[in-house]
């Protein structure tokens, strides 16, 4: 094989290294029965949160079915949420890629963060066609007028109040693609999710498995549901037949413990992000706050009841799988950090309302 038959426009081809399907099958360029020929090559930059990069991935499905075959090449903070998905090349944000991506040539880049970091990245890389937000001099600016709307959603409380799209339906707008319910991705480990259900097998006695994510993050606590509303749910659900299972990282490993003490509840622990997935794969039914574990349901197509209280609940796509329940009491502080109530309007969210939408919801995955 000489260097012209090389096929560098083959969505296999790794530059430096040989390709999977060589590795694999033996094959060759010069008469290989694999080659995929790339439409598009695209840069998606979406560094954080966690939840944002893992709700922006159902683009790339939307961009094949416009384009064909595309490459992807995605620059985060958390790559290995989406590494084994479909995107070819994910990197971590930092100098040297920032500096080999200003040289690069794409067909796209999109870029849906306002920190000015991506948005100089986006403003510096090479490519026709670009879509979500860049730096005008010293202004964040949107390449077109959805990016621009989304700006404004951005920094006036009044108009975000007021928007009835989803946050998919947004940065699809943005995209230019249209929002046909394409799914989240997210890596998985499936020996881990096998795992975890021999696990579980042993112990669930055919029951079906309820996940109470009990937490949401140091930020948004203005978020967070009593925990004496958890140990009754809990009760209240193993009582009904389920098998309850507590969710959560190590910020709530302490309160798991008080609530699977006083409940009865089954709490294994905490877990690397990697095991977590995996655990949560294993779930029938997620009851949670508005947290990362909202994404990653959604992602595993979980039923879902979502609490809900300081967001405008417009924003949330649950694919028709979920429920989402809020304060009857409503909520004053939007986006708020702290509580102007003296009493919290998530105590105004009772267990009895969750309890029924989970029973709903459990009837379906039956």
């Amino acid at each position: 094989m000489n260097y012209s038959d090389i096929k560098f426009d083959c969505l296999y081809f790794k530059q430096e290294l040989p390709c999977k399907p060589h590795k694999e099958q033996g094959v060759s360029c010069i008469d290989c029965s694999v080659y995929k020929p790339i439409q598009k090559r695209v840069l998606i930059v979406k560094l954080g949160a966690l939840g944002d990069v893992i709700r922006t991935t159902p683009l790339m499905k939307a961009l094949e079915e416009k384009y064909g075959t595309c490459h992807f090449t995605w620059i985060t903070h958390s790559p290995a949420i989406i590494e084994n998905t479909r995107a070819q090349k994910v990197i971590p944000f930092n100098g040297l890629n920032f500096s080999i991506l200003q040289f690069s040539e794409f067909d796209i880049v999109i870029n849906l963060d306002k920190e000015k970091e991506a948005c100089l990245l986006a403003t510096h890389v090479k490519a026709p066609e670009k879509f979500g937000f860049y730096m005008n001099g010293n202004q964040i600016d949107g390449y077109n007028a959805h990016a621009q709307e989304k700006i404004l959603t951005g920094v006036d409380d009044g108009i975000s109040q007021l928007n009835t799209k989803s946050y998919l339906e947004e940065i699809f707008n943005i995209c230019e693609l249209k929002f046909d319910y394409q799914e989240y991705e997210i890596n998985l480990n499936h020996a881990l999710v096998n795992k975890w259900n021999t696990n579980f097998n042993e112990i669930k006695e055919g029951k079906t498995i309820i996940g109470l994510n009990t937490g949401c993050g140091p930020r948004w606590k203005t978020r967070l549901w009593p925990i004496a509303y958890w140990v009754e749910l809990a009760k209240n659900l193993r009582e009904q037949g389920y098998f309850v299972l507590l969710l959560g990282g190590s910020q709530e490993d302490e309160q798991n413990k008080q609530i699977a003490s006083e409940s009865g509840a089954h709490y294994a622990g905490h877990f690397s992000l990697e095991e977590f997935i995996a655990l949560s794969a294993n779930v029938d039914v997620v009851v949670t706050q508005v947290s990362m574990m909202m994404h990653i349901a959604t992602a595993l197509q979980k039923k879902m009841v979502l609490m809900n209280n300081i967001f405008n609940k417009h924003e949330f796509e649950l694919y028709k799988r979920g429920v989402i329940v809020e304060p009857s009491s409503s909520c004053d502080c939007f986006y708020g950090v702290t509580c102007s109530r003296e009493r919290s309007c998530m105590k105004d969210i009772s267990v009895e309302e969750i309890a029924t939408n989970v029973n709903k919801l459990a009837e379906v995955t039956a």
